[in-house]
């Protein structure tokens, strides 16, 4: 069995039930606003229900609400997965996951770039003293391209610290704001007034994956993940992702790491991997995919 790297660790809710990330991002993108009224229905984030129906279907009421993060690492461990990049959960719980399972989590905080160097300071802080392992960020939430100007002082930090950045790459559903926000083409100012910053492009930048491949090809430090995409449509013809697979499997076969996103699709960490086995890369390209390219890019070994 190969040893994983899983770019998007989902975490179930807890025991309780309670949802494990930031309530109300997708609501208040930025900071805040005045008298919020409710949007029309399927308006927004909700539009992912609408996109995506069999997500959106409603629970087995005969299965547990959530599970313990013992469970979760138990259910790593049976799959082989020996690290899980964890995001979008508060930082104080990232920080906790660090001190219980300091050998089976990456643990990405997030800050504004609103905040200025409040952000900056408190960025330096979780990483220094609390052993966090990275940045991340998400126009889909902050509503602003990664590329803005008010990100490059957390950028800075993250050069100077040595850390990597992953930064959402795709298309929104949320239809209240500008679909294109993720779009690979912000990466391409970052790396040029980065080089030396090493990213992540979160979610592999589809619809635009063409665009993806050239700016990996372009920029030593750019890398990309697959998560939150189903692995068995990677293969399938006529799906976009024509070209990530042949470059993946030749050219850019050290630039990708995959992103299971179990708790986005359901079933087992073992189903989702059995999924990317399915691909036709070569062996070689497979042990990359999987594991060595996320260790290199992390420096876990």
């Amino acid at each position: 069995m190969r040893k994983v790297i899983d770019l998007e660790c989902d975490l179930p809710p807890d025991e309780q039930g309670n949802p494990r990330k930031v309530s109300g991002a997708e609501q208040s993108p930025g900071h805040g606003a005045p008298e919020k009224l409710a949007p029309p229905p399927g308006y927004g984030f909700a539009n992912y229900a609408n996109i995506f129906r069999s997500r959106a279907a409603a629970p087995d009421p005969s299965q547990p609400k959530g599970e313990s993060l013992d469970g979760v690492v138990a259910r790593m461990k049976k799959a082989n997965i020996v690290r899980g990049v964890v995001g979008r959960i508060p930082n104080a719980d990232l920080v906790k996951m660090v001190g219980q399972y300091p050998e089976s989590f990456i643990c990405l905080a997030e800050f504004s770039a609103y905040d200025g160097m409040c952000g900056v300071r408190a960025l330096q802080d979780i990483v220094q003293n609390h052993g966090i392992h990275g940045f991340r960020t998400s126009s889909l939430y902050t509503m602003l391209p990664a590329s803005d100007r008010r990100f490059y002082p957390l950028y800075a930090k993250c050069v100077e610290l040595d850390i990597p950045a992953r930064i959402y790459t795709a298309m929104s559903y949320a239809n209240d704001r500008p679909y294109d926000l993720g779009h690979p083409r912000h990466l391409d100012q970052i790396c040029i007034d980065f080089p030396e910053l090493r990213v992540v492009a979160g979610l592999g930048g589809w619809p635009w994956v063409n665009e993806m491949v050239a700016l990996l090809r372009r920029h030593p430090n750019l890398f990309c993940d697959t998560a939150s995409h189903r692995p068995r449509h990677f293969a399938t013809p006529g799906s976009g992702w024509e070209m990530f697979l042949q470059f993946g499997n030749t050219l850019l076969q050290d630039k990708i790491m995959i992103g299971l996103s179990r708790q986005t699709f359901g079933g087992s960490y073992e189903d989702l991997i059995a999924e990317y086995e399915a691909l036709p890369l070569r062996d070689s390209v497979k042990d990359k995919w999987f594991y060595a390219n996320a260790a290199r890019f992390f420096r876990i070994e």
